[in-house]
């Protein structure tokens, strides 16, 4: 049987760091495909053990922590065919939990947090989690104004008229409702609606569906909302995002509040005061799930007590108060019919599985992600090989082995390319990751020469969290890219096309697929986006390891497009002051400054950066609200802190409009120290940084 990976605490520091950024690119994959497409690729299991084992690392190795990495994400970007509705309250998802002891432990890390005794109970509710799409439903004066799906957890579809067609929710409160009110559910279909939706299909000679959570996802992001309408969807409440007067201030009394108003909520809510408590409703659940005609996979814990939420807060993508105990996953066996390569933005190899389809737990799978050539290797499967596959609730497998005696005589080994399956045929190399060392990712050196590369650069800059342009999206990146009279070759050459267009005799609006309105409204969406925010600037320039994230806190820290600009050519040039300050900011660390040198010391990229830059526009980062004596400024923590955890402190800070960063350097203002605080005071004093304790902080911030 093939070797498992080697256990987290076994990594070296390398190794990790070479990890972390495989698995941050291939769920990032994943979450495109789920959350904006309701086509996944991969199955609930292998998705959920990619993100265990990034938690994993990231939590021994805190320093390698990326900014794309997926702790920090939610989501993926809307899709092009839907208006954007930007979320008042941010729609995050949550954390997993996969075993006994996980549960113990997240209950475990809420008393730690609120410095509770290990006695204290903790109250908690337990509710299936159902297997549908998250809605956020917007009433204001009782009447239904607004419908939008998660999206990227800051934006998210507008599906108004659709969720209007939807018998579950009403369009009128009952009662008497807050003046606004945000109410948060999920939309699904039971198992009785989807096989008779599928037995009308087949009787109309139309295909049949894979599943019901796709089909309920399909059904409410139709453009036609009597297609909706005609579909059996049901709606269960459980959360909200803007409310303007609570209703209640524990959980239990939120959702018996939603119940008032008039909406379904779940009948297997039960609040629970210990770990034991939670399990103990979890297995209950679980018992029942097959007679439950819906489908869940999991159940979702939340801490009761509002006040206890807030004080508890977030971390990154997911809240510290609630989290989503997922149930054991499916399996079955089929035959791996061939490999396939696929070439990443960033010129990454990665090959995927074909697999002869087989239904795993009702949904049939075609083909699954293996990863690196490491990882085939260390599964020892070869084309032909009868492979054990893996699901838990969505389509595409993990595949987890081999039959050995299964194996047919003609079973051939996978070669991983030695050059590009691009056109160029360019070599394919191996990432050093230290002296003498290679890394897992392969990458063809093509770099822009590479089309795959130089396609999904340009699909890159024009995606919704960089530039953002209407009417641009990955098909007509792939038209202009090839077109001979408006060849699209670099980010700049995006500003130029109605200029050229004009000098063209044959214009853009004559070619197929377009016409004179589609390609004006084109060109003056681009024109549009001729100024853009900084941060968006930064991040659409496709910087390896800088993610959304980022580029805000780069952003926030260097204010301007000029700044920015000049610190990265700095620290290109190895300038040590340069490097140092950038390294001061909190959440940017050594591999984000070497992927900020390497991009600004090439001089295609520089070239490239020069000619966008000559084309647009970029505002400044916004500035905190003035009024806060902490706006602006830059604050570091250090020792052990008594009254409070470190991340509660940071989020303090942010509130008020500082920056924190995880060291001293010459631009910090304010150094917080508790007991146990060395060489970061040591440096303070030195700089003479202004110094103050805990008590001192409570006082400035009027706490």
């Amino acid at each position: 049987m093939p070797v498992a990976k080697p256990p987290v605490d076994a990594l070296s520091e390398k190794q990790a760091s070479v990890e972390l950024e495989q698995l941050a690119r291939e769920i990032a994959e994943h979450d495109q495909r789920y959350h904006a497409e309701d086509a996944p690729t991969i199955s609930d299991a292998e998705y959920d053990a990619m993100r265990r084992r990034n938690l994993a690392i990231e939590q021994r190795f805190p320093e390698l922590v990326r900014e794309d990495s997926p702790s920090r994400r939610v989501g993926a970007p809307v899709s092009e065919k839907f208006d954007k509705v930007r979320h008042k309250v941010p729609m995050l998802s949550l954390d997993n939990a996969f075993s006994d002891a996980d549960v113990i432990d997240f209950v475990a890390r809420i008393r730690r947090y609120l410095k509770l005794d290990a006695e204290a109970p903790v109250v908690m509710t337990a509710e299936p989690k159902i297997d549908g799409l998250s809605l956020s439903l917007r009433y204001e004066g009782g009447r239904l104004v607004s419908a939008a799906t998660r999206g990227d957890g800051q934006e998210g579809e507008n599906v108004t008229a659709n969720a209007r067609a939807v018998a579950d929710i009403p369009n009128v409160l009952a009662g008497d409702p807050p003046d606004v009110l945000e109410v948060r559910g999920e939309v699904y279909m039971t198992h009785a609606d989807f096989l008779a939706l599928n037995k009308r299909q087949e009787a109309e000679g139309k295909p049949t569906y894979v599943n019901p959570r796709n089909t309920a996802a399909g059904s409410l992001r139709q453009l036609d909302s009597s297609v909706t309408a005609a579909r059996p969807l049901k709606f269960f409440a459980y959360a909200w995002g803007e409310v303007s007067q609570m209703p209640a201030q524990t959980q239990t009394g939120m959702v018996e509040a939603f119940e008032a108003f008039g909406f379904h909520t779940n009948p297997l809510m039960r609040r629970c005061e210990s770990a034991e408590e939670l399990l103990s409703q979890y297995r209950a659940i679980e018992e029942r799930r097959a007679s439950l005609g819906y489908d869940i996979d999991g159940v979702v814990y939340k801490v009761d007590d509002l006040a206890l939420q807030q004080r508890l807060g977030f971390v990154s993508r997911s809240p510290r108060w609630a989290i989503a105990h997922k149930f054991p996953a499916e399996k079955a066996t089929t035959i791996l019919r061939g490999i396939d390569i696929q070439v990443g933005r960033t010129g990454a190899l990665t090959p995927v599985a074909r697999l002869e389809p087989v239904t795993v737990g009702g949904v049939v799978v075609t083909n699954a992600t293996l990863h690196n050539a490491e990882e085939i290797e260390r599964l020892g499967v070869m084309i032909g090989d009868t492979v054990t596959v893996q699901r838990a609730g969505d389509v595409i497998p993990q595949i987890l082995g081999f039959i050995a005696d299964k194996r047919p005589d003609d079973a051939t080994a996978f070669v991983f390319p030695t050059t590009c399956p691009c056109e160029l045929q360019t070599p394919v190399v191996r990432e050093g990751i230290g002296t003498g060392v290679e890394g897992v990712v392969r990458r063809c050196s093509g770099e822009f020469a590479c089309p795959f590369q130089r396609v999904e650069h340009l699909r890159h800059f024009v995606s919704r969290r960089a530039f953002d342009i209407d009417g641009l999206g990955e098909k007509q990146i792939e038209f202009f890219f090839n077109d001979p009279d408006l060849p699209v070759k670099s980010p700049a050459d995006i500003f130029s096309l109605a200029a050229r267009d004009a000098e063209n005799l044959k214009k853009l609006k004559d070619k197929e697929g377009w016409g004179t309105v589609s390609a004006a409204n084109l060109f003056a969406a681009i024109e549009e986006r001729r100024t853009i925010a900084l941060e968006r600037m930064i991040y659409g320039l496709g910087i390896r390891h800088v993610g959304e994230q980022t580029a805000k806190t780069l952003a926030r820290a260097y204010g301007s497009w000029g700044e920015f600009h000049d610190a990265a050519l700095a620290v290109a040039g190895d300038d040590a002051q340069a490097r140092e300050e950038m390294d001061a900011l909190d959440d940017i660390g050594d591999a984000v400054i070497a992927s900020i040198a390497h991009y600004f010391a090439e001089e295609h990229n520089r070239e490239l950066v020069e000619r966008l830059a000559g084309a647009v526009s970029v505002r400044e980062a916004e500035r905190p609200a003035g009024d806060s004596p902490f706006a602006g400024k830059t604050i570091v923590f250090t020792g052990s802190l008594e009254r409070m955890s470190r991340d509660e402190a940071k989020a303090m800070a942010e509130r008020l409009g500082a920056k924190v960063a995880g060291s001293v350097s010459k631009k910090t203002d304010l150094v917080v120290a508790g007991p146990g605080a060395g060489s970061k005071l040591k440096k303070a004093a030195d700089l003479g940084v202004e110094v103050i304790d805990e008590d001192a902080w409570f006082e400035r911030v009027g706490a």
